[in-house]
This record gives C-alpha cells, structure tokens and sequence, in this order.
C-alpha cells in the first residue's frame, strides 16, 4: 500500500513538474489560444493542489481514527478483524 502511494505520488508530482515546464517553455507567445491554455492549465494544476493535499488530509484524518478505535477497543478490533477474516476465508474456499 505505501508502495502504491509514494508511486501515485511521484507520479502526480512528475506531472505537475512537465506542465509546469510547459507553462515556462510557453510563456514568450501571446496567441490567443496559447494563453487561453495556459490559463486553464494553471486552473487545473491548482486545482490538483488542492484536491491531492485533501486526500491526504483524509487519509491521515482516517488512519489517525482507526488508530484511536483500536486503541480504545484492542478485543473489539481482534475481534472483527478474526470475524471478517473467517468470513473472507469461507467465502473463498466456497468459490473454488
């Protein structure tokens, strides 16, 4: 899972760079269109901003939680996690 997110992080961060070369490799021409683009680029990249740094406010907000349960309910949690496991096991072994 780490893997994953530091591999989407990396290449979210690759994109944001490229764009932003081309933004700066752009910057000299004043066609109407070329402006136009580069505006809604630089609409777009914030927007990315934003939109990955409140996903990982969520995912911290959320692991934060889930460690806060488990520490309040350590049997409850040994508990649904033995629970939802046997029923992951029986579900599968029934399929094949």
């Amino acid at each position: 899972m780490r893997r994953n997110t530091t591999t989407a992080h990396a290449d979210v961060e690759s994109l944001a760079d490229d764009a932003k070369a081309l933004l700066a490799a752009t910057g000299h021409l004043a066609e109407e269109k070329v402006v136009e683009a580069r505006k809604r680029l630089t609409a777009a990249l914030a927007r990315g901003k934003e939109a990955w740094e409140h996903i990982q406010n969520r995912a911290v907000a959320g692991a934060t939680a889930t460690d806060h349960a488990i520490h309040e309910h350590p049997y409850h949690a040994i508990g649904l996690a033995f629970g939802v496991g046997t029923l992951l096991g029986f579900l599968l072994t029934r399929r094949h």
